[in-house]
């Protein structure tokens, strides 16, 4: 590869870090080229794993995400701000599914305060201890393969304990939230939230405005799957299109 088409692959990463989804005119534009140029680079880069080639765009792949104890010191006043709208949603629930991660352990803290004598069915442990601060609250843990990272089980002994139940609600994050759906940096743990979403009446993604147009390894849903997305801040261009098209109903929560 030559210096100047590394220097461009560069340019373009950069510019989808700022802006995670962007079309081809508006890269071709930022880096003085042509959109000719631009579409060939963003196949090569897509060949790379590195971006995910949209209608007329790209979209930049999640990286790695960090273990569940960095992802606690970030993004902390969103957290609680979207679990302060989620719980209110569940209130007339009498079964609940939630699934692993930083944000749906803040939903469950705000569950365990708010509702009562209710059951949760979950693979987190975090989700789980949380719970146990109130007494009312019946926690059924799910085996499974357990990932020290994400404090949770995996595999296929977690997803067949599933089918056993069927919820009202069901609670998840995500990692990336694209227009095709949300998606996690895990396989394992999307393998865990599409049976979840199986199981359950209603759905809800709870994530911050950092996952909007990211695509990370593993889509789990499609938006018409899904009730209701929380977050902190509204959606725009496709992934706002894709939600209205899908009548996701999306509960913007004001951070203090």
């Amino acid at each position: 590869m030559s210096r100047k088409k590394a220097a461009r692959h560069k340019s373009i990463i950069d510019e989808l870090t700022i802006h995670p989804s962007m079309r081809v005119n508006e890269l071709a534009s930022a880096l003085n080229v042509t959109t000719e140029t631009i579409r060939r680079d963003l196949e090569e880069l897509a060949e790379q794993n590195l971006i995910s080639r949209t209608y007329g765009g790209a979209l930049l792949r999640q990286a790695v995400e960090p273990v569940l104890n960095e992802r606690h010191k970030t993004n902390i006043a969103e957290r609680v701000a979207i679990a302060k709208k989620a719980a209110p949603i569940l209130k007339e629930a009498k079964v609940l599914m939630i699934g692993s991660g930083v944000t749906t352990v803040e939903v469950a803290k705000r569950i365990a305060y708010e509702m009562n004598n209710i059951t949760v069915i979950t693979h987190s442990f975090g989700v789980a201890t949380v719970l146990s601060l109130n007494p009312t609250i019946k926690v059924i843990m799910a085996p499974g393969l357990y990932h020290a990272e994400e404090g949770s089980t995996h595999g296929s002994v977690t997803c067949q304990f599933l089918t056993n139940y069927t919820v009202d609600w069901t609670i998840l994050g995500a990692s990336g939230l694209a227009p095709t759906g949300p998606s996690d940096a895990l396989v394992d743990a999307a393998d865990v939230y599409k049976q979840m979403i199986r199981q359950s009446t209603h759905n809800m993604i709870v994530a911050d405005h950092s996952k909007f147009d990211r695509l990370a390894t593993a889509r789990y849903a499609k938006w018409d799957e899904i009730d209701n997305l929380i977050t902190d801040k509204k959606p725009s261009g496709p992934l706002k299109k894709a939600l209205s098209k899908a009548e996701v109903q999306i509960i913007v929560a004001t951070v203090q």
